[in-house]
Parts: C-alpha cells; sequence; structure tokens
C-alpha cells in the first residue's frame, strides 16, 4: 500500500488502491472470528502512523455513499476513537478537513450516519475543541433552522451530545456564553412538529437544571410552561425528558413547581403507570426526589391512597426480568460460575456505617461496585425505583403510611401467584425501616409466615424473603430467643445450603445481618453455624464462596472473642481465589477483629507490621483492595490510635487522592476514615484539612450520588468542622443544605452526634453561611429523637445571621 503524503489543496483525494484496501480491513474487521478481529486490529495500529489515514476513514464515512451503512458508519467509530487516542497529533489539514465534512454531512439521510458524525463531532469538542472551533456552536445553531428534517434532526442531535459532554464549559466566559443564545432557542423547538425534534430540544435544556445554569434560570418560566404544554405529548422520548425535567426542577427549582404540585403530582401519578416502563421509570424518580423536601409530608399527604397502590404495582417482576434473571431455573448449584461472576464482595459493616435498618433498599439492589444478583438487570428499573421510593416514603409518612399499605399487603402475602406473593414480600422489607413501629404488634404473626416462605418452591421468592427477614432483624433479636431467632437461624442455615445460586447468596447476605445484630445470642449456636458454613464450602462455586467469607468476616465481627474457643476445623484450602482476593479477606477479616477485639487487639498492632502492610494495600491498583484497606484504617483508629498516629502524614495524601466518588465503596470508606481520624487527631488535624475539603464538598453537592456516601461525606464534614472550625466554617454555605437533606433520616448515634456539634460550631463562627438554608437545618435538626443535653443547648443557641 502505497500512502500519499498529505498535502494542502482544495480538495483532498484518496488514492484508489489505499481506499479499497481500506475497505476491505473495515469488511473484515466486522468478522465474527477473533484470530481476525486480532489481525484487524494490529492492522489498524500500523495505519495510524500515516497522516492521511484519517481522511480516508472521514471520506468513508461521508463521501463514499455506495457501500453500506454499516461499513461507513464503522469508519467513522473508528475514526472517533481515533479522535480520542491521537488527536492532539492530527496535522492541521488533517483536523481541519475532517470538522468540514463533519459540518457539511451533519444532515445525511441515514440516521445512523447523522448519528456518527454528531459523535464525532462531540468527541472533537470533548478534546478541548469547543475553543478551537469557534464556527461550531453558531453553524449547528444555524442548520436547527434548516427546512430539512435530516439536517435539522443532524444538527440537534450533535447538540444533544456536546450539552451532555461539554455542559460546564458552555456556561462559561471561555466562550462568552454561548448558551444566552442556545437556550432560548431550544425553547422555539418544544413545539416543533417532529417528536425527534421536540424530545432533542427538551434534553438539550435538561442537562443545565441542575448546574441552576443562569441562562436557563432567566427563562426557567417559559421552560415550565412549554414542559406542561408537552406533558401528554404521544412520544414516549418526549414524555421521559418532560418527567426528567420535572424531577430535576423538583430539586433546584421547587419554589416554580409548588403552585401547581397538587396538578404535577396527578400528572406524575399517571406517567409512574405509562405503557413505556422508561417512562415509567423516568415518573418514579419523582417520588425518590420529593421525599427528600421538606414539604414532602404537606404537598404529598392527600395523595397517598392513590400512590401506594401505584408504587406496590411496580415492584412486580416483569416478564422480561424474570426470563433475565433464569427465574424458571430452580436448581443450578452445580453450573459453574462465569469468570466475569468472580468479583470481590465486602462486609457491609464496612461500606454501611451509617444506622439504618439494614440500610433499605441498596441490599436487595446492590450499588456501582458491589457484586449485582445478575448482571443482566444490574440496571436501575421499575421494580427497584418503586422499591426505593415506597422506603424512602416510609421514612417521611412513617406509620400513616401502613393506613394504605395494610389493606394491600393482606393481598399480597396470601396471594396464590408466585410474582404477586414476591413482590408483596418485598413490599414489606421495603417499610421496614420507617414503619417499624407500626408493624410491631402484626410481626408475632408476619415472621413465622415469612420464616415458612423461605421454604418456597419458588427460588426468587426464596431468595427476596431472605432479604426481607433480615430488614426485621433487629425486633427479632429483641424477642426471646427460642421465639423467633432459633426458628429463623435455623431456617436461614436451611438456605445457604439452598440448591439455587441466588437463594445461597441472598442467604448468607441476611444471615450476616442477623449476625450483626445478634452478636453474641449467637454465641450457643456457634458449632452449628459453623458446621453449616464449612459444609457450604463444599457446595458453593466461586462467586458465592466469596460471600461466603464475607458472613464468616461478620460474624468474626459479631462474637469476638468467643471465636477463640475450639470448635471447628476445616481445611478450604483448596478453594483457592485469587491473590487479591485473599488479600480482601484478609484486610476485612482484620477489620472484623478489629471491631470484634477492640482495644485489646493494641497488642496485637505492636507486635505486627500490619500498618506497613496496609500502607501499600491503600496504594494497591485494584479499588476493591483500596476499599478494605482504608476500612481496616479506620477501625484500627478507632481501636488503638496510638499505633496509627505516626503514620497519618503518610496516609492522608493516600485518602484525599482517594476522594473520587466514580469509584463509590473506594470514595465512601476513604471519607469514613478521613472522619474517624479527624475525631482521634482534634485540632492537630488542621494541616490536612486542604487535603480533602474541597473534595468532600465536590462530592456533597454531586447529582446521583448514593445516599450511603452522602451520609458519611455529611458525617466527616462535621467531623471536621468540630475539631478545625475556623478552616472549614468559611465554605458552611457551599455544603449546609446538602449536608442537612443527607443526615435528616439516620438514626441517632455517635458518628451524627459529632457531626451536629460540628455543624452548630461552624454556624457559630460563621452565621451567615447557613441563612439561606436555615429551614433545612431546622429540619435536619428535627429528625432527632433523644440528642444529649449539651447539645440539645447548642441547638437551641443556633441562630442563623440576620435572625427575623
Amino acid at each position: 500500500l502505497v500512502w500519499n503524503i498529505f498535502r494542502m489543496e482544495c480538495e483532498w483525494k484518496p488514492d484508489e488502491q489505499g481506499l479499497q484496501q481500506i475497505l476491505q480491513l473495515l469488511k473484515e474487521s466486522q468478522s465474527p472470528d477473533t484470530s481476525t478481529q486480532r489481525s484487524v486490529q494490529q492492522r489498524l495500529e500500523q495505519l495510524n502512523q500515516y497522516p492521511d489515514f484519517n481522511n480516508y476513514l472521514i471520506f468513508v464515512l461521508t463521501k463514499l455513499k455506495s457501500e453500506d451503512e454499516p461499513t461507513r458508519s464503522l469508519s467513522g467509530l473508528i475514526l472517533k476513537n481515533n479522535v480520542k487516542a491521537h488527536y492532539q497529533n492530527f496535522p492541521n489539514g488533517v483536523s481541519d478537513f475532517i470538522k468540514s465534512e463533519c459540518l457539511q454531512n451533519i444532515g445525511d439521510s441515514s440516521p445512523l450516519i447523522r448519528a456518527t458524525v454528531g459523535i464525532l463531532i462531540t468527541t472533537i469538542a470533548s478534546k478541548g475543541e469547543l475553543q478551537n472551533w469557534p464556527e461550531l456552536l453558531p453553524k449547528l445553531c444555524l442548520l436547527l433552522d434548516s427546512e430539512d428534517y435530516n439536517t435539522c434532526e443532524g444538527a440537534f442531535g450533535a447538540l444533544q451530545k456536546i450539552c451532555e459532554d461539554s455542559a460546564e464549559i458552555l456556561d462559561s466566559d471561555m466562550l462568552d456564553r454561548p448558551l444566552n443564545i442556545m437556550i432560548p432557542k431550544f425553547l422555539q423547538f418544544f413545539k416543533h412538529s417532529s417528536p425527534k425534534i421536540r424530545s432533542h430540544a427538551i434534553a438539550c435544556v435538561n442537562q443545565f437544571i441542575i448546574s441552576r445554569t443562569q441562562a436557563l434560570m432567566l427563562h426557567i418560566d417559559p421552560f415550565i410552561e412549554n414542559l406542561f404544554a408537552l406533558a401528554t405529548d404521544e412520544e414516549p422520548e418526549v414524555r421521559k425528558n418532560v418527567c426528567r425535567a420535572l424531577v430535576m426542577l423538583l430539586e433546584v427549582r421547587l419554589d416554580r413547581l409548588l403552585p401547581h404540585m397538587h396538578n404535577i403530582i396527578e400528572y406524575m401519578l399517571q406517567r409512574t403507570q405509562d405503557h413505556d416502563e422508561n417512562v415509567a421509570l423516568e415518573a418514579c424518580e419523582f417520588w425518590l426526589t420529593l421525599a427528600e423536601q421538606p414539604v414532602c409530608k404537606e404537598v404529598l399527604c392527600g395523595h397517598l391512597s392513590q400512590l401506594t397502590p401505584v408504587l406496590v404495582n411496580g415492584m412486580k417482576y416483569s416478564e422480561i426480568d424474570i426470563i433475565l434473571l433464569k427465574g424458571d431455573i430452580e436448581e443450578d448449584e452445580a453450573i459453574p460460575d462465569n469468570e466475569q461472576d468472580i468479583r470481590p464482595r465486602f462486609h457491609r459493616s464496612r461500606t454501611v456505617a451509617q444506622q439504618h435498618e439494614g440500610d433499605g433498599i441498596e441490599e436487595e439492589e446492590d450499588e456501582d461496585d458491589e457484586l449485582d444478583d445478575d448482571d443482566t438487570i444490574s440496571d436501575w428499573n421499575l421494580r427497584k425505583c418503586s422499591a426505593a421510593a415506597l422506603d424512602v416514603l416510609a421514612n417521611v409518612f412513617r406509620d400513616d403510611l401502613l393506613l394504605h399499605i395494610l389493606p394491600l399487603l393482606k393481598e399480597l402475602l396470601f396471594h396464590p401467584e408466585w410474582v404477586v406473593k414476591e413482590s408483596g414480600i418485598l413490599v414489606l422489607g421495603a417499610i421496614a425501616e420507617g414503619c417499624m413501629q407500626g408493624m410491631i404488634p402484626y410481626l408475632p404473626e408476619l415472621i413465622p409466615h415469612l420464616v415458612q416462605c423461605l421454604s418456597d418452591k419458588k427460588a426468587l421468592v426464596r431468595s427476596i424473603t431472605c432479604w426481607t427477614l433480615s430488614r426485621y432483624a433487629h425486633w427479632v433479636v429483641s424477642q426471646p430467643p427460642d421465639t423467633y431467632l432459633k426458628p429463623l437461624m435455623t431456617e436461614l442455615l436451611k438456605r445457604i445450603l439452598d440448591s439455587n445460586k441466588r437463594v445461597q447468596e441472598a442467604a448468607c447476605s441476611a444471615f450476616a445481618t442477623l449476625e450483626e445484630e445478634a452478636c453474641t445470642e449467637l454465641v450457643p449456636y456457634l458449632a452449628f453455624i459453623l458446621d453449616t458454613l464449612v459444609f457450604a464450602f463444599s457446595k458453593y462455586q466461586h462467586k458465592n464462596l466469596l460471600i461466603l467469607y464475607d458472613a464468616i468476616g461478620t460474624l468474626a465481627d459479631s462474637v469476638g472473642h468467643h471465636l477463640n474457643k475450639p470448635l471447628h476445623q476445616s481445611q478450604p484450602d483448596q478453594y483457592e481465589a485469587p491473590d487479591k482476593d485473599f488479600m480482601i479477606v484478609a484486610l476485612d477479616l482484620l477489620s472484623g477483629l478489629a471491631e470484634g477485639l477492640g482495644g485489646t487487639i493494641e497488642q496485637l498492632v505492636a507486635r505486627s507490621n500490619i500498618l506497613t502492610l496496609m500502607y501499600q494495600c491503600m496504594q494497591d491498583k485494584m479499588p476493591e483492595v483500596r476499599q478494605s484497606s482504608f476500612a481496616l484504617l479506620g477501625d484500627l483508629t478507632k481501636a488503638c490510635f496510638q499505633h496509627v498516629k505516626p503514620c497519618i502524614a503518610d496516609f492522608m495524601p493516600i485518602l484525599g487522592t482517594n476522594l473520587n466518588p466514580e469509584l463509590i465503596s473506594v470514595c465512601n470508606n476513604a471519607t469514613w476514615a478521613i472522619g474517624e481520624i479527624s475525631i482521634q487527631m482534634g485540632p492537630e488535624m488542621q494541616p490536612y484539612i486542604a487535603m480533602v475539603l474541597h473534595q468532600l464538598v465536590e462530592i456533597i453537592n454531586r447529582p446521583n450520588t448514593p445516599k450511603t456516601l452522602l451520609e458519611n461525606t455529611a458525617i466527616t464534614i462535621g467531623r471536621l468542622g468540630y475539631v478545625c472550625p475556623q478552616e472549614v466554617a468559611p465554605m458552611l454555605q457551599q455544603f449546609i443544605r446538602p449536608w442537612c437533606t443527607s443526615l435528616r433520616n439516620i438514626r441517632d448515634n455517635e458518628e451524627k452526634d459529632s457531626a451536629f456539634r460540628g455543624i452548630c460550631t461552624m454556624i457559630s463562627v460563621n452565621p451567615g453561611g447557613v441563612v439561606q438554608d436555615f429551614i433545612f437545618f431546622c429540619d435536619a435538626v428535627a429528625s432527632w429523637v433523644n440528642p444529649k443535653d449539651d447539645l440539645r443547648d447548642m441547638f437551641y443557641k443556633v441562630k442563623p445571621e440576620n435572625d427575623c
């Protein structure tokens, strides 16, 4: 293949022989054969050495209309990857040619080619080229007015991707704030005759709601009016984007929605039942967001009788869910796990630090980097969102919700159809935390019924029953052991040995929760428990073996020194896991020992090199290793800080660099460890505040951050403010509102106590920082059931500046 050296000419022309060879390469790359694909990849890497190779790729995408669309699109996607990897090395002539071709072909008659060109444009823009491509945004906005549908739709598709990827820079002085022109322009298209264009227009504007972009806030009323006009649009994608907009507006411009709240709630009730599940899911998010607002109880109380059955109905497995979950396969313990299924599992006590009753739906759903039941349905769906919404609303309305739930539960729990019965058991688990007091009179009847359901013939019923029973474990262990604890423990241990792998996993997780609640109540049954757990080693596939390690680690947490007595010897060495997994399990077990033994672990730490090893693990490339090492650091800080303190100067920079919310559990544990260290360090924490404070404030303000991480971040910010108020208080206004909403639903405990002492201290230093959000502070204070007397006094003394 002879390549032309690129020359600046009016019109670049490909070498015909070279073009044919590239086309042949593109055809071969679509082969399913692995060796062929590997060969193609090597040749593509070689071709990247030639300056005008990328010209050939854009030529195939935009000019070679005789070729089939998949080949043309593939050429564009390869070019997109080259842009991502090597754009800074493209000669000016090449990059200019690509930009020119993209703008000329954004209106290609093929939707696939239009979309590919749009992806290419936004990839170039994301490489910092918005500044170096000044004609891009004006040109795309101009093309919106084209009478040719394809041109208008292609330009809008590209603009939507740019808004998604570059929202922050679009709202900056760097580009002379183009949104001042773009947002009014987008609003004009809300009433376009094409549903695709209407959907693009809403999606573009939606990107700027959460950030409260000034250009949008200036047009907030016409934006909301336009949304209302599209509420019953026949296009599902439009309805979905309308729902998404209203959910975000609820969070940032509640004042504008309040006058219309009754109608909005009625609308969202309809959309939560939309025949299109994607629309229903977006609408269901509304109830989750509304529950976080102080006005929730007031505006929603009159609608509970309508909303409750809608959410309950959404909690049933859909037919596609059952197919994806292989719900018709009851016995699968002999089927080997896929390699991708074998990922680490961690102590929930290490990642769920705040005390909720089992911490709600997260146990059923598993968060981002924890193990999910099945990758095929690990995405957020209507069942999960409905269950989460019922969980948070139960925490808002408490026992008042039972008036509407109990009549439904009676029908669901004893329904002959297993799918309906299963959803009833999920409902019962979802309301456990919020409605616990009101449920107590019914538990003597319900717990034995649920224990019976552990033997149901359907595996999915058995697995959800494990989870729901774990939600009531606190009540079970408060009763005489022989009444409920012993029967429940006996049946859960049977389910640990179930023939279905999903049930095994759910039973191990539920038993770990029961271990945490029962603690030394389990000591009389240790021999029986260990017999079962050891026997499980002979049954389990790799994935559940890791969960079994977790249950054993939690047992060590719970019964402490009682495990030192000779009971049973096992040889699990034959079930080897990868080295990293052993590191993780070892770290988690050490965490359990530190928590179980408390201060008495000090002598063991003093005689070991545990801190040196932990320091190495804190820098491991594998996030799961770092996650467990930070949990151990927090536990050792609580148990024997005298050994940890000399290493703080080495540990704190590492903790600071791991405050990355993209790795949720790593970030969560690092945050928690910082909070524990700050309490021990006191004012000596001052030199390290700058290493972590800005990241923590960013995390607490980040949209869609999981509840667990928000709570731990809020606790840690409060603790930092408690020990170093002068350093933290100046930023009070930047985090006070999300801080208050994050901690309004956790139980009274020592961590909450120290955090609230910190916020009160910071308010005394910077009273102006709380003025705008004082109602949220009052709401958070009202979440306390029984604060200590001196903390109550601190609450009474809080007065914001300019308090009227």
